[in-house]
């Protein structure tokens, strides 16, 4: 799966929650290196086995998963001819005594939770080990009875220290007037009387340390020397039958060396289930209906990072459509469905429930791939518009027929009648490829397209026209609008230059409901240049066959005629035609009193003549230049977006 789409979907995020409902570090790890995967079969498998968890979760059951403390460490020492220390077999013995208790509470748990339980089947009661570390460890030590040498060390150890304690306490009470404090202290492991230098000569033995002010000094008594030697040795034998019993323990453990591996691998698996079934509970989480047919059919849906501040979202796509246009105004969340749909479908992949209502449908896809975010890099020098591009290339060298793409504000970044044309062509490109597109744009002409071509669906955000407040919830089937001039005005924009900007956009948009978009033949099928170039921004056909099962070839357009209002793309200007189209396809336009030669392919139709002026309208008036017009005393004048034309008196028309 494509790791920009992973992190602009905040993939990431995920992992990290799910981690985090983990206890044990191979559960951790687990959740650290969760990633989609695009086997239905074995996506099936995740979402039972992680809903049969969560059932066990919300019934109260406090499932018995063992501590992996310390075992990170044992295994991977365990074989190394390493020899293991009281503290280890201690975690040892934990560990294995917790897997028994699991083995047992699991095997209840056959017929509830048949895939659950399933984990603990495969699972070793180690039993003999176990009673083997219990007999030599307890609390952290080894026990007398763990070699029956060591028991008779210790015995002659008890008795020494017996025999210590007793000149002790003899020498204490002789000496109890010479000696700075009236207890007996210890150096390097032997015991000495704390005796006043002024009187040190009164003691025999020898003096391991003095006081830092010089006025006490530590002497061993001589007649305690030579048991404290023999206990000294008595203590190093002890040391080292210890040892040999914990070189014998940690030989009988290599030898259940698979088996350690194989509890602790399936107990971190087991952890990293019930977390992903704990994260589930946290956003009430539910499986859904798999297929191939890249039918997403979704009710109640929440952005899993988002649950409890959005509203909840109905979405569609696949059955009649694989193509969905949304739009709406800025805020209106329409990034936030885009980013929704996304996420949600690699949690599905990844094997986790997701925040919707029972009986939704997601699909399962090959590959997701999104442009969400300008991606801009100052270090790189990346406009908006050559990130978008970028972007776009490398989603046409992977989509197939089983790629979900997501992009977010078709057409921005660049000159608005290319970047339509463009976003028109790649849309057109996508669906040739079988594709499923979900795509969010302000722009009219993507809305139309999707309006009038086979396979496209537009949908809108709801936005409330009284408070001019988003509603967040989105109606398919529908194209909705930016509600700029609402909004403006609202926010105290001039009145006078609202109805102004109307007017303008009114000029352009007038005949848009009447133009139609047809996908192009494959590429195969393309013969001449010019079936690569850019369709025109706002190409008027006389007519056009829109639907499937029908032949798709657009009609041969009329020549422009005299007075037509025509757009011109790369001058992002509209003028009017005062020459017809020569022998080379060149059409006389005249823009704001400069009259230009420009290529019909470079002309769209804006308004028709007929439309424009009367019957009995002289359109020689209409075409005259400035300087002509400045002679005339005409009344009354007409605005066709950007050219201004003079109109005849009253009486006149």
């Amino acid at each position: 799966m494509n790791e920009t789409t992973m992190l602009r979907l905040e993939y990431d995020q995920i992992k990290i929650r799910v981690s985090e409902c983990a206890f044990s570090y191979l559960g951790k790890r687990h959740a650290a290196s969760m990633r989609p995967i695009t086997d239905i079969r074995t996506i099936k498998i995740r979402l039972d086995e992680t809903n049969e968890a969560l059932q066990i979760i919300r019934h109260g059951a406090s499932v018995p998963v063992p501590s992996l403390e310390g075992m990170e460490h044992i295994l991977h020492l365990l074989g190394t001819g390493y020899m293991f220390s009281e503290r280890d077999f201690s975690h040892m013995a934990q560990f294995i005594r917790s897997c028994i208790q699991l083995i047992k509470y699991m095997h209840s748990k056959a017929d509830a939770a048949p895939t659950v339980s399933a984990y603990a089947s495969s699972m070793y009661s180690m039993e003999p080990l176990l009673s083997e570390i219990e007999r030599c460890i307890h609390s952290g030590r080894v026990t007398d009875i763990a070699s029956k040498e060591l028991a008779k060390i210790r015995k002659k150890i008890a008795v020494t220290e017996e025999r210590i304690k007793r000149k002790l306490d003899s020498l204490t009470s002789r000496h109890r007037s010479i000696m700075q404090e009236n207890m007996i202290s210890q150096r390097n492991g032997r015991y000495v009387l704390p005796i006043k230098k002024e009187f040190r000569k009164q003691v025999k033995g020898n003096v391991l340390d003095e006081s830092g002010s010089g006025q006490t000094v530590y002497v061993e008594p001589a007649e305690i020397t030579n048991l404290q030697f023999d206990q000294s040795a008595n203590m190093a034998e002890e040391s080292k039958e210890e040892m040999k019993v914990l070189g014998d323990l940690t030989a009988m453990a290599e030898l259940y060396n698979r088996e350690l591996s194989i509890n602790t691998e399936t107990v971190g698996a087991l952890d990293f289930l019930l977390a992903k079934a704990k994260y589930a509970m946290t956003l009430d989480a539910v499986p859904v209906e798999l297929n191939l047919d890249g039918i997403i059919d979704i009710r109640g849906a929440r952005h899993p990072l988002m649950s409890n501040t959005m509203v909840p979202l109905d979405f569609s796509i696949g059955e009649g459509y694989s193509s969905l246009i949304i739009t709406g105004p800025n805020t209106g969340g329409k990034t936030m469905a885009l980013k929704s749909v996304g996420l949600l479908t690699l949690m599905v992949q990844s094997g986790l429930l997701v925040p919707v209502l029972h009986g939704s449908r997601m699909a399962v896809f090959e590959g997701i791939v999104v442009d969400i975010g300008d991606g801009q890099s100052i270090e790189h020098a990346l406009s908006t518009f050559s990130a978008h591009i970028r972007n776009m290339i490398s989603i046409l060298e992977t989509t197939g027929n089983s790629t979900l793409i997501l992009i977010d504000e078709m057409a921005s970044g660049t000159d608005p009648g290319e970047g339509v044309g463009l976003s028109i062509a790649l849309l057109e490109e996508f669906h040739r490829r079988r594709a499923t597109v979900v795509a969010t744009t302000h722009f009219s002409e993507i809305k139309h397209f999707a309006e009038n071509t086979p396979g496209f669906q537009n949908a809108r955000m709801e936005f409330d026209t009284e408070t001019l407040q988003p509603l967040y919830r989105l109606r398919i089937g529908e194209a909705g609008e930016s509600y700029a001039y609402a909004i403006a005005l609202k926010l105290g924009m001039w009145t006078r230059i609202i109805e102004r900007s109307e007017a303008i956009s009114a000029g352009r948009v007038s005949r848009k409901t009447q133009e139609s978009f047809v996908i192009p033949p494959s590429v195969d099928d393309e013969k001449s240049d010019d079936a690569n170039k850019p369709l025109p921004k706002k190409a008027a056909l006389d007519g056009t066959v829109t639907k499937r099962g029908k032949q798709e070839i657009p009609l041969k357009t009329k020549p422009f005629a005299l007075g037509d209002s025509v757009y011109v793309g790369y001058l992002d200007r509209t003028g009017i035609v005062y020459k017809t189209e020569d022998e080379r396809g060149n059409v006389g336009i005249l823009i704001q009193g400069q009259k230009l030669t420009i290529n019909k392919k470079r002309l769209a139709l804006h308004i028709a003549a007929t439309e424009l002026y009367p019957d009995d309208y002289d359109l020689d008036i209409v075409l005259e230049t400035k300087e002509n017009r400045k002679k005339r005393k005409l009344l009354g004048r007409k605005h066709v977006e950007g050219v201004m034309i003079e109109s005849p008196p009253e009486n006149e028309i």
